[in-house]
């Protein structure tokens, strides 16, 4: 077993303390201030705090990863999205819900400023732990290395304790069937910064998890190795044909993957514009830049999962309402895609390889958030 999988697991345990984009369904005749303040959390494991100055068309950065920082124009382009001119190369585009969410392309991220991750960052407001304790939430991880992609179902106790339960697709490739793991994290660690903007989760290997607010006490965690997005539990299993529609997307996708024996992940990752389309039966088609579907299907509760819930212990414990699934599977090749909507917000990831699974198999990935 690959040496990184436990830790995986663990920072999956402080995904409960997420909850994203709820605020995506922004009403454009509210007051919004010309000078918006967002945390935002790499898929590479970087934290940033992130300005956005609508009058003087300039967005401000601080990558308190890498210590790179810059105060750069965008202009705003027919679709919506932000050009960005960043004379460092480092952010390329993005797209804002103001004073609520903002997504952006970065191309020099992680700790050495080298490599290509998706931000999403969201308002800065007030945090405490105790907001959410005695509550429930389904998650998606977004990594750059490690196969991509997670997700799970994770409480809070009275004393804020955390349970979680993860489902990895990754463990395609470990060829082990060691796809679910669940266990506690104790409430103990967890340090609440002075600023009262976010807390800190202490982890045993000495790294840090960032977790901070935004708006109506939504949370998102920035891990050392990805953004954790915490997702509301739906009261049905079912798709609500509401969130049918066209959304326009950022997303990250690294083909032709490999991980060797010292959990480093070769492989090609591109980011770009793409699209997702839903229909009200719950049809979804995914879109890369040029055009391509790159997934395609017909939506699928977790609950109606067999392979991912079946109501035993040794699957998730929890049917995980308002998170979907596609899973297209051949005779050669496997991909099995997430997806969840949030106000007028749709969140995907995908994980893909050859059967059967095992090491020496190259796998792609890719994920992303799409804006109606």
């Amino acid at each position: 077993m690959p040496a990184y999988r436990n830790r995986l697991f663990v920072f999956s345990a402080v995904a409960c303390l997420s909850i994203f984009l709820a605020g995506c369904g922004y009403n454009s005749s509210g007051s919004v201030p010309n000078v918006r303040s967002y945390n935002g959390t790499a898929s590479v494991g970087d934290f940033l705090t992130i300005s956005v100055d609508s009058t003087a068309k300039t967005i401000t950065y601080d990558d308190v990863t890498n210590s790179s920082t810059g105060t750069v124009p965008y202009t705003i382009a027919p679709d919506g999205s932000y050009a960005i001119t960043d004379p460092s190369g480092n952010l390329l585009t993005g797209y804002e819900v103001p004073g609520y969410v903002l997504l952006v392309e970065a191309a020099k991220a992680g700790t050495q400023a080298d490599t290509p991750a998706l931000i999403t960052a969201f308002e800065t407001v007030p945090v405490s732990i105790g907001s959410v304790t005695g509550k429930s939430y389904n998650f998606i991880q977004f990594r750059t290395t490690a196969g991509g992609v997670n997700i799970g179902t994770v409480s809070i106790d009275a004393q804020g304790d955390i349970q979680h339960s993860t489902y990895s697709p990754m463990a395609l490739i470990w060829g082990n069937n060691e796809y679910f793991d669940t266990g506690t994290f104790d409430a103990s660690s967890i340090t609440e910064d002075p600023s009262g903007d976010f807390f800190t989760i202490h982890e045993q290997d000495s790294s840090k998890d960032v977790v901070f607010g935004t708006q109506n006490g939504l949370w998102a965690v920035d891990t050392s190795i990805g953004a954790i997005l915490g997702l509301p539990k739906a009261a049905s299993k079912d798709f609500d044909p509401a969130s049918a529609g066209a959304y326009t997307s950022l997303y990250y996708e690294k083909a032709n993957a490999q991980t060797d024996q010292n959990n480093n992940e070769s492989g090609t990752p591109t980011q770009g514009k793409g699209s997702v389309t839903v229909t009200a039966a719950g049809a979804i088609t995914i879109n890369d830049s040029q055009g391509t579907a790159i997934a395609t299907g017909t939506l699928v509760p977790i609950a109606d999962a067999a392979y991912i819930y079946n109501g035993t212990p040794s699957e998730l414990p929890d049917p995980c309402f308002g998170m979907f699934t596609v899973r297209t599977q051949t005779v050669n090749s496997l991909q099995d895609v997430f997806v969840s909507f949030q106000g007028n917000a749709v969140i995907f990831g995908s994980f893909q390889s050859a059967l059967p699974g095992q090491n020496s198999n190259p796998y792609t990935y890719f994920y992303g958030v799409g804006l109606r």
